[in-house]
């Protein structure tokens, strides 16, 4: 009899990352199973854990039993709990890590700490005022005794042993439920009821004529509802529940973020020639049930979406389920729109943007199989389908798709791996693809399928590019081109709309001594305050320290302190001055952080309530108006010059991505693209669409440096609060990996991180190279279990970053 079940405890660290026995109670046989979360006693503590399976003997004689299940049915199906172990493995992670990243933020449990007097004390051994309190209640919770102000009282007797703390496991989700009624009896019995109440209780007869007329067939009907349409009070509805006449009963209704709106229902459009040569072996692939990853490489505007749709349907068709991951920034409701339009009410929706509770529900929808498709970003990965037919991932290129915190997953090589266990097609679309991508289909990895031109056989947009140097020496100081602001003025007499695109949020990035070159930085990280003129005060954007800007210079005293670098905010400043009746949306973190505020500014702008559309990366993708004809990009240099070898890489990706915004309609589209380097080939190519030069030229720049696609990389980075505590470590460790690895791999470092220090701690990195490497798994797993097990009580940690997307 299988009664000891092996269980994932949530303790994240090197010494319980391993399942640990349990018995199972005998009220619980047969009712718990792998994939269900429990609540296991480990140490003086009750924790969750993840049962990973059951087996007939534990490994010691002597098992503690499972306290009780948090769920009825599991969690996570076998396909998921393998998919856990692979990513474990792949990502260095924690088990416990790998399967908290696949459930949603409501699954995640919250530990509550109560006070518990201990067997053998007696009231009258306490100090007052703990006997009466302990009197009224069994158990004070941790935040009680802290309001009354008796923590530290409470905590002298835990030390004593007389108090015992215990923790007690609650679930976050919380099921969202709607009070109904419905009448106890039928008609006749209630035409009798209704002659014996009193006079006084007219109310209450209304009440019930309503409820009996408007309850179709006895079903039950919404309390609010009632008390509007019955203009009566819950007062009187809970008397006559009392009196038994209605029955009350609450109901699980979904959190629906998208209750208040109505999507059209769309058909399939006729494709192209281009589109349905690119859909045909796709469909073959879905047909014969094989695994394939195929690279949809089509220009921008060329109907890579209705390839997905009509994919899609074909996978629906076959009675299976379809994954579509979208970068959280292009996750607008226009791309909501596009799916619900062809699916309707089979699709879920999992974005930052819902909140803890209704991610929930749209996660429980996937798991009750009421829907079988889900859009999503990165996480949705994971969605607890168990019949996939098709994975979809837009934008592949986009850095948003890697995962930075553990476990620091690609959702790329999880769409592949999952793909491989279901038998199904994966495909990756992008106009820009990835060069690791892209390097995969040119050696025929990957299939590659290709649209060169757009749907309505429309030109791509003319990009002119303006030397802003040439610029300031004509005497223009202002952060608009000439070019640029003619063509803005034209847009607006013609009652046409534009986009500008900066990468930059705030009003300017850096505050500077004209005299003495003083930049204000943080005191915490090596980096410079970015300027907010909304609060006008200084931030860091790595640890979040802000202070007031200065009158005068801290260093020499001057009072010559200006704003340098350019944000969003400036920039609609100098928009309202130079064009003051433009009518202007901004859109960045700033002005999209509330609720439904990214679909308010985009809705406004698509019914034509603004000429011009400021804004960050988030305008960069997926919009799609008739309107827009200009495309301006005020600092194409912005991410050149970062200590980043896809810096190049990521300005042409996001160039071209800007400019695919303009002219996808029946009017033609213009872009003006502001640089101070505008030689750089990553400009120069962007500007004429070229992706196959650019790619062949990034290629030779990859091979010289030992960079992806031609190595892998592996990235070791290790912090402390003391300096040369750092280095020392940071030595020994690259030593160490030097020792164990082939001589065909190239080690760097170790050498201070681009930003050597965040939050006060000091970052040094370690960069390896390499082909083929056998032993660099087990190498970095040993790194985590020598070296942090000897180091972290000292304050170390040390992470690890297999194929980094983010250098800094």
């Amino acid at each position: 009899m299988k009664n000891v079940a092996s269980v994932i405890v949530d303790v994240p660290a090197m010494q319980t990352d391993r399942a640990y026995d349990y018995l199972v109670p005998e009220e619980w046989l047969g009712s718990i199973l792998p994939g269900m979360r429990v609540v296991v006693p480990f140490g003086p503590r009750k924790i969750q854990g993840f049962v990973m399976e059951l087996k007939e003997k534990g490994e010691v004689s002597k098992l503690k039993a499972i306290s009780e299940p948090m769920d009825l049915v599991p969690v996570l199906n076998e396909e998921l709990l393998s998919l856990g172990n692979w990513l474990t493995d792949k990502t260095l992670c924690f088990k416990i890590s790998a399967f908290q990243a696949m459930l949603p933020a409501a699954m995640k449990a919250k530990y509550e700490k109560f006070f518990r007097l201990e067997e053998m004390t007696r009231l009258d051994e306490l100090p007052d005022p703990l006997p009466d309190l302990f009197r009224k209640n069994s158990e004070i919770s941790w935040k009680a005794a802290q309001e009354a102000g008796i923590l530290p009282l409470i905590q002298k007797q835990v030390k004593q042993g007389k108090v015992d703390v215990i923790y007690k496991v609650k679930a976050r989700a919380k099921k969202k439920t709607v009070r109904k009624i419905l009448p106890a009896f039928n008609r006749d019995q209630l035409e009798g009821i209704l002659e014996s109440l009193p006079p006084q209780a007219s109310k209450q007869k209304e009440v019930l004529r309503y409820v009996s007329d408007a309850s179709n067939e006895g079903a039950p009907l919404l309390v609010k509802q009632v008390i509007e349409n019955a203009g009566t009070t819950a007062s009187t509805i809970k008397t006559l529940v009392n009196k038994g006449l209605l029955v009350e009963k609450e109901e699980e209704v979904y959190r629906d973020p998208f209750e208040d709106r109505l999507f059209e229902q769309t058909s399939p459009l006729p494709l192209t020639e281009q589109q349905s040569q690119a859909i045909k072996p796709i469909v073959d692939v879905i047909d014969q049930n094989l695994h394939r990853t195929f690279l949809l490489y089509g220009v921008t505007g060329s109907g890579k979406t209705e390839i997905y749709l009509q994919s899609i349907q074909r996978v629906l068709e076959e009675g299976k389920e379809a994954i579509v991951l979208v970068p959280e920034i292009s996750l607008t409701p226009q791309m909501v729109h596009r799916f619900k339009g062809r699916f309707g009410d089979d699709v879920a929706v999992l974005h930052s943007g819902l909140s803890v509770g209704e991610k929930y529900d749209e996660w429980r929808k996937i798991q009750r199989k009421e829907v079988k498709v889900v859009v999503g970003a990165r996480s949705a990965i994971f969605a607890p389908f168990e019949n996939i037919g098709i994975i979809i991932i837009d934008e592949e290129h986009e850095t948003s798709y890697k995962q930075e915190e553990n476990p620091r997953y690609h959702a790329r090589d999880v769409a592949v791996q999952r793909a491989e266990t279901h038998k199904c097609p994966v495909i990756l679309g992008s106009a820009t693809p990835s060069l690791e991508t892209f390097a995969r289909a040119s050696k025929g990895v990957y299939q590659l399928l290709t649209l060169s031109k757009r749907m309505n056989d429309g030109d791509l947009p003319h990009v002119s590019v303006v030397d802003m140097r040439e610029e300031l020496r004509n005497g223009n100081r202002s952060m608009f081109s000439q070019e640029l602001f003619d063509k803005l003025q034209t847009r607006l007499e013609k009652g046409e709309q534009t986009v500008l695109f900066l990468n930059r949020r705030g009003h300017s990035s850096f505050i500077m001594c004209r005299d003495c070159g003083f930049v204000v930085q943080c005191p915490n990280c090596d980096i410079s305050l970015t300027y907010h003129r909304f609060s006008n005060g200084m931030k860091c954007h790595y640890c979040g320290y802000e202070e007031a800007v200065p009158n005068t210079c801290p260093e020499c005293t001057s009072e010559h302190i200006r704003y340098f670098g350019t944000g969003t905010q400036k920039v609609e400043e100098e928009l309202t001055k130079l064009l003051p009746g433009a009518r202007i949306i901004r859109m960045d973190v700033d002005t999209t952080s509330r609720k439904g505020s990214h679909e308010k500014l985009l809705t406004a702008f698509g019914e034509g309530k603004a000429d011009i559309l400021l804004g960050t990366q988030m305008i960069a993708k997926g919009l799609d108006f008739p309107n827009i004809t200009l495309v301006g990009v005020l600092s194409a240099d912005t991410m050149l010059h970062l200590p980043d070898f896809r810096a190049a890489e990521k300005t042409f990706q996001l160039l071209t991505q800007v400019s695919g915004r303009a002219g996808r309609h029946t009017l033609p589209g213009e872009v003006v693209v502001q640089t101070y380097t505008p030689e750089h080939y990553s400009i120069e190519l962007a500007a004429e669409h070229d992706y196959d030069r650019f790619y062949l030229q990034e290629m030779a720049m990859r091979k010289m440096g030992a960079y992806p696609p031609f190595y892998y990389i592996t990235m070791i980075t290790m912090s402390h609060e003391d300096l040369m505590k750092v280095v020392a470590i940071a030595e020994k460790l690259s030593a160490f990996v030097r020792s164990r690895l082939s001589e065909s791999t190239i080690i760097l470092g170790p050498a201070a991180s681009p930003i050597p220090r965040i939050k006060n701690r000091y970052r040094y990195q370690c960069l390896i190279k390499y082909k083929r490497e056998p032993n660099l798994t087990p190498t970095l797993k040993t790194v985590l279990d020598q070296f942090q097990q000897q180091y972290a009580s000292g304050g170390l940690t040390i992470s690890i970053d297999v194929n980094p997307y983010m250098m800094m």
